[in-house]
């Protein structure tokens, strides 16, 4: 199948293409900053908004081929494998909000923009975190059941705030599982050896708990009735006079 006729499928069409929107909207903001500034101080956010995106794209095909498999039948590498490429790169979506830390290095004359510039890119990749954990949490749910489903969110909250803490901290990226495992070992040991700062510490439970109550939420909204819904049943057309 197309990737884009996947991409933009019926269930999937609007959130994708307001978000096809948004980030196209957000860039262009971007591009005229560097444009106006002669400063490329904030293109980086252009990569990091790309890197959101993956999570979205190998949930989308992972959930397809899920679909491709047989009920009952075991899970195939392919699944497996995009699965562990999506958790892979799921920190780099909501990633983003620590960005906003590029604003307390020093006075900027033109704060309120790059905050507003920062805030929107960062919203863009919690949504697309987010749309990403709803569609592997629909297949967990749907396969194993939904009590199971939820732990499969907490943990993906949990996992997706360690990543960050490994991002921001130890400044390593999703490919250094391969580049670097000697840097991923080290800020691996740090945490489980107690050796991290206790603030570091507080981050990764405050973090984790963020993301799963702003799932929560956002799993809510998907879950309150149309408008056709609200509208009721129409009325029945008034018996004709004789």
């Amino acid at each position: 199948m197309n990737f884009l006729n996947l991409l933009f499928r019926r269930e999937t069409r609007a959130p994708m293409a307001a978000l096809c929107f948004a980030t196209a909207v957000t860039v262009g903001i971007i591009v005229a900053r560097v444009w106006f500034t002669n400063n490329l101080r904030y293109a980086f956010l252009i990569w990091n908004l790309f890197l959101a995106w993956l999570p979205v794209i190998f949930a989308i095909v992972a959930r397809e081929k899920y679909r491709e498999t047989n009920s009952g039948a075991r899970l195939g590498w392919p699944f497996l494998g995009l699965g562990a490429a999506w958790l892979l790169f799921l920190p780099n979506a909501p990633y983003i909000c620590t960005d906003l830390v590029h604003l307390t290095s020093r006075y900027f004359p033109h704060f309120w923009v790059d905050f507003t510039i920062i805030l929107s890119c960062a919203f863009i990749g919690l949504v697309l975190g987010f749309i990403s954990i709803y569609l592997m949490h629909s297949v967990v749910a749907q396969r194993y059941g939904s009590l199971t489903g939820w732990l499969f969110v907490a943990s993906a909250a949990g996992l997706s705030s360690f990543g960050i803490y490994l991002g921001r901290f130890v400044r390593l990226n999703s490919w250094d599982v391969i580049a670097q495992p000697g840097k991923l070992y080290q800020g691996l040991s740090t945490v489980a050896l107690g050796q991290a700062h206790p603030h570091q510490f507080a981050f990764l439970a405050l973090f984790a708990t963020f993301l799963l109550m702003a799932y929560v939420m956002l799993y809510a909204l998907t879950h309150l009735p149309t408008a056709t819904q609200l509208a009721g049943p129409s009325a029945a057309p008034a018996p004709a006079h004789a």
